[in-house]
């Protein structure tokens, strides 16, 4: 099994419609890597980090569990979507994504300052190196485990 961290801007979708709706497609990532990761990496039944992004106190808000198998994201397709990509054919998909299922919702997000200053302790962290917004990153068991602890979740 592996770990991601996803973003979402909570305003657009958080850790409570995650709760509400117990499985969401992810639709609308637009970067090659991140895509990758989704479409080639990930594997159902690793653990997500469900991180909002984009917000007064950015974070990790609580859990979820990647679902099924990479499926074309269908926003690639829509010209009204803000996610239509008129290079993408539906014979040869440009763009892809993965269910993310609801597991559980932290009883207070960790918030990105405190996840600076456990720098050392969580390593060479995607999330805090310089410059770096993709919206889906590698998290290793290490950090998995420290970031729970943190939660108050371990």
């Amino acid at each position: 099994m592996a770990y991601w961290l996803m973003k979402s801007e909570p305003e657009e979708f958080s850790i409570d419609d995650l709760k509400k709706v117990r499985r969401e497609p992810w639709t609308g990532v637009r970067n090659y890597q991140a895509r990758n990761y989704m479409w080639k990496e990930m594997q159902p039944g690793d653990g997500v980090l469900f991180y909002h992004s984009n917000c007064p106190v950015p974070g990790v808000a609580g859990l979820a569990r990647v679902v099924g198998e990479p499926e074309p994201d269908p926003t690639q397709f829509q010209p009204d979507s803000d996610y239509h990509d008129p290079k993408s054919a539906s014979d040869n998909p440009r763009w892809w994504l993965r269910h993310v299922a609801f597991e559980r919702k932290f009883k207070r997000v960790v918030p990105l300052d405190q996840l600076r200053a456990e720098a050392e302790a969580l390593g060479d962290f995607a999330l805090l190196r310089r410059g770096n917004r993709l919206s889906i990153l590698p998290v290793t068991d290490a950090q998995w485990a420290h970031i729970l602890q943190l939660a108050g979740e371990r």
